[in-house]
């Protein structure tokens, strides 16, 4: 006879952010009940509404099917401000609160995870498994553990697991449902058999599952982080080699991709990376290592960050050069202000902080971009937006394209040249094609190709 499928366990999901939200919405579409809680109530009733907090493609798609109380949804995914319901409601609970970097230190910032961790524990009458998603320093983990186990009334048999995330802006809903690995760090067999419950999914559709004991499921996070901002970097430094010696960085790495030791992802030389995630997470790491002794081990990652930080003054002194050698009173078009396409996150945004820097030094600069604008606004009230590329050109002295929109590739530069007042581009990106844009008599220039 058959054994009984064992009840799906129910999810809660604290934290309701940019990792939260997608990972709420992604477990109610995988069949299970969920309850997400977050401490600020007008996220709660904007998810309940169905309305995401960020902007990701296919979010608010997952949110109106699911969310109850919305016409036709499934009713499989509800929200709270309450931890008592939470506990209550809950087998197992992800942790996806943030960990910003500390004000005027590299270290990360576990207030967040610490405070979500001692409100949750004290309500766990029953087995349950705390689940931390959220990017921490290695041995936070072991540390949290001990925590739960000494605030839950129901002890040892409150456990907690490590479930790194590894979610890209943009693709965020796609990374949680069909995952290209799922790594877990657990110190029991009942844990990784939940957990195996949970992916059983994904897992049934191919997602590697990598089980670990938590400082290396902590790790992996971390060391990816460190080796994708290495490889950017590492194409940003050929261009800076590139500029000094007339060569082409887009050729360059055109070659260097077909060596399948190397690959072609992320070889595209640009003003750098940005986020809330590889700049703090680079500087966490380094500032962990130092704790723990071992800090020789990623002295490379300073230049790392050094040498990205470099690009973005690269690409100002390159506007300025551009504009006869001043600043002063000259027209910028900014065309985008996210940190990256198919987002309005604009943490630590090269695009932005490019924008600022351009306007700090005496420009009238005007921003367009498609999602990201009133983030954006927010962080720089003093700069110009405009609701269109068209509008932001008006009268411009020069263009520089910083954020990588399909819409910015599709742009007709005839169009476009009709508006502004010279016709210089700058792609700080790569992305758009130099023989389209001289052929409607625009300079060209980019960033590690000075001759293309």
């Amino acid at each position: 006879m058959n054994s009984p499928t064992p009840p799906s366990p129910a999810i809660t999901v604290i934290g309701l952010g940019y990792l939260g939200a997608v990972h709420a919405a992604a477990m109610a579409e995988l069949g299970f009940e969920v309850l997400g809680l977050d401490v600020l109530p007008h996220k709660v009733e904007l998810l309940a509404a169905g309305k995401a907090p960020v902007y990701e493609p296919g979010l608010e798609e997952l949110l109106r099917k699911h969310v109850a109380g919305l016409p036709g949804s499934t009713g499989r995914l509800s929200f709270t401000t309450s931890y008592a319901e939470v506990a209550a409601f809950g087998d197992v609970h992800f942790v996806c609160v943030n960990t910003p970097q500390k004000p005027g230190e590299y270290a990360c910032d576990m207030s967040y995870v610490d405070a979500a961790v001692d409100a949750l524990a004290p309500h766990l009458t029953r087995p349950a498994l705390v689940v931390g998603k959220s990017t921490v320093p290695v041995g936070s983990a072991a540390r949290l553990a001990r925590r739960v186990a000494e605030l839950a009334p129901a002890g040892e048999a409150a456990e907690l697991a490590w479930n790194p995330e590894f979610l890209r802006e943009g693709f965020a809903v796609e990374d949680t449902l069909r995952p290209d690995r799922i790594v877990v760090g657990v110190t029991s067999e009942r844990a990784e058999r939940v957990l195996r419950q949970v992916y059983a999914g994904p897992v049934g559709e191919g997602s590697p599952f990598v089980v670990a004991d938590l400082p290396t499921a902590e790790l992996v996070k971390t060391a990816a982080n460190a080796f994708l901002s290495t490889k950017i970097s590492f194409i940003n430094a050929m261009a800076e080699i590139c500029e000094a010696a007339d060569g082409d960085v887009v050729k360059l790495a055109e070659a260097l991709g077909y060596d399948d030791r190397i690959g072609r992802k992320f070889l595209r030389a640009g003003i750098g990376f940005g986020g809330g995630c590889l700049p703090k997470d680079i500087r966490a790491f380094m500032a962990r290592a130092g704790e723990l002794g071992a800090a020789e081990a990623l002295t490379f990652l300073r230049e790392i960050d050094s040498l990205n930080m470099r690009r973005r003054a690269r690409m100002v002194e390159l506007t300025r050069e551009t504009l006869d050698g001043s600043l002063l009173g000259k027209r910028i078009a900014v065309l985008g202000a996210a940190f990256k396409p198919d987002s309005d996150d604009v943490r630590d945004s090269p695009a932005l902080n490019i924008a600022g820097q351009l306007h700090l030094q005496g420009a009238e600069v005007t921003v367009y971009d498609p999602k990201a604008a009133e983030n954006a606004r927010r962080v720089f009230p003093t700069l110009r937006y405009a609701p269109s590329a068209l509008d932001a050109a008006q009268g411009a002295h020069a263009v520089l394209h910083l954020t990588e929109w399909r819409e910015f590739r599709d742009l007709d530069p005839a169009a476009l040249g009709e508006v502004v007042s010279t016709r210089h581009l700058l792609d700080g990106r790569n992305t758009l094609d130099p023989a389209l844009w001289r052929k409607a008599n625009w300079s060209y220039r980019a960033l590690g190709r000075p001759t293309a």
